[in-house]
């Protein structure tokens, strides 16, 4: 599983530290333009494949504005327009806080978790369990059992995940969240968030677009997907737990990042790194490491 060196950390003009793992990007046409690492490697993607368990949603009719969509889809910050738009979707099913079985949490947001006690609502996939839970009040199906793999609303977010990537689910698991989670390769995973966001499907269109127009629902202020979706034209990103990110332009140029020991604090570097292999820019990226509170060094992509 460890990979490659993707990026190291400098400091005082020495490496002192690296950060290794897997990288695939695909061109327009989904052939495979660079990769680092072993991408056919099967993994738990995380919640970089919560757009793909939101077509399912959508697919199955549930039927949200684009701003409450982008909340289907996010890993957010948890602030007040994150819990208020969880609280909105459940309503249209007449149910509240209490209908979520996600686990408690305080919010991403640092300034809120200092001092927030911790909820299902303030949980940062609170909108995903939302979704899933209206999903199942519009087809009748039982709520108290919705994280069941075996439930109908998983049995159709499996399939879809299937049916996108090209691959069959090798490995059913548990989320951080609760929620099931399967193994299947990281190809797999940038095929099916290519997928996404050339497909002319309405359900794949309407899921990416709200992500684009609502990048603050996705994550929060100043967080990696927010920030750089707001300041690329076009671009979808979703990053996840334990060193995953995944973008994607709408002509089908498309990436897939994971860090092998788990951590985020590569992703900014080797995201952007990846973005230019495809031609994109991704502008500012916060690269130092500090000493003294002063830059003393960098972190950087190997590639």
């Amino acid at each position: 599983m460890l990979g490659e060196v993707l990026a190291e950390v400098t400091r005082g003009g020495k490496v002192e530290s690296v950060h290794a793992g897997h990288v695939v990007v695909l061109n327009a046409d989904g052939s495979i333009a660079f990769q680092k690492g072993d991408p056919t490697l099967p993994m738990y993607s995380r919640s970089s494949l919560k757009s793909i368990q939101a077509s399912a949603m959508v697919r199955a009719g549930l039927d949200l504005e684009p701003r409450l969509l982008a909340l289907v889809c996010a890993s957010h910050a948890g602030t007040q327009m994150h819990q208020s738009g969880a609280l909105a979707i459940l309503a249209k099913a007449d149910l509240d806080e209490h209908s979520l079985q996600c686990v408690m949490d305080r919010p991403l947001d640092e300034e809120l978790r200092r001092t927030a006690q911790p909820t299902r609502l303030a949980m940062n996939c609170s909108g995903k369990h939302s979704g899933m839970i209206l999903t199942c009040h519009i087809n009748g199906w039982p709520i108290d059992s919705y994280l069941s793999p075996e439930h109908p609303l998983q049995l159709a977010i499996a399939r879809e995940v299937e049916i996108m990537s090209g691959e069959r689910i090798s490995n059913t698991t548990v989320d951080g969240c609760g929620a099931p989670l399967f193994m299947f390769s990281l190809l797999g995973l940038a095929r099916a968030v290519r997928q996404l966001t050339i497909s002319t499907d309405p359900v794949h269109q309407s899921v990416a677009q709200a992500c684009r127009e609502f990048p603050e629902m996705v994550s929060g202020q100043g967080r990696l997907a927010t920030r750089m979706m707001q300041n690329i034209e076009g671009l979808f990103m979703k990053d996840g737990a334990e060193g995953f990110n995944v973008a994607s332009m709408p002509d089908g140029r498309t990436l897939a990042i994971k860090i092998s020991d788990g951590t985020s604090r590569a992703l900014p570097a080797v995201t952007a790194a990846a973005l230019k292999i495809l031609g994109v820019e991704a502008g500012e990226v916060e690269e130092s490491t500090y000493g003294g509170g002063k830059p003393v060094g960098s972190i950087r992509a190997t590639f």
